[in-house]
């Protein structure tokens, strides 16, 4: 499922934003924490350990970085309850950046028979996280 916003700043302004994992809990719903678990700078094998709340549930997780440039920032799970790839694609138009959100994934065994209403709730709360980054990205957070 993918989700897409316009955030009215350039895209180097977004990119530092959204690739400080110490920004997550203020933009990404239900995120309880989240730190880096690899020394320096996000870089491709840097990993972020996360905590959220999704649908009542407690849910941790090792998101591992597998692209990263000025355009693109891609994890994929590698401790989690169910697989799960999530991409930022940033396109620069001018003096505003698009931002697409992909995530892919199977919720499986954990959510089994909810998965109608899981991946509805998931693209609901994408497009909420997203709205709140542009928010906080436009205000100069």
């Amino acid at each position: 499922m993918s989700v897409t916003i316009t955030i009215r700043r350039p895209r180097e302004v977004v990119a530092a934003y959204l690739f400080d994992s110490a920004n997550d809990p203020r933009w990404i719903g239900g995120l309880r924490s989240a730190r880096t678990l690899t020394p320096g700078p996000i870089a491709v094998g840097s990993q972020v350990e996360r905590v959220a709340r999704f649908l009542g549930r407690r849910i941790e997780y090792v998101n591992e970085v597998v692209d990263l440039s000025p355009e693109r920032l891609e994890m994929r799970s590698v401790k989690a309850p169910f697989p799960m790839h999530v991409t930022y694609s940033l396109r620069e138009r001018g003096d505003t950046t698009e931002i697409m959100n992909q995530v892919d994934g199977d919720v499986g065994r954990f959510f089994g028979l909810l998965r109608p209403l899981v991946r509805r709730a998931m693209r609901r709360n994408i497009s909420k996280d997203l709205a709140r980054l542009r928010d906080q990205v436009e205000a100069g957070s």
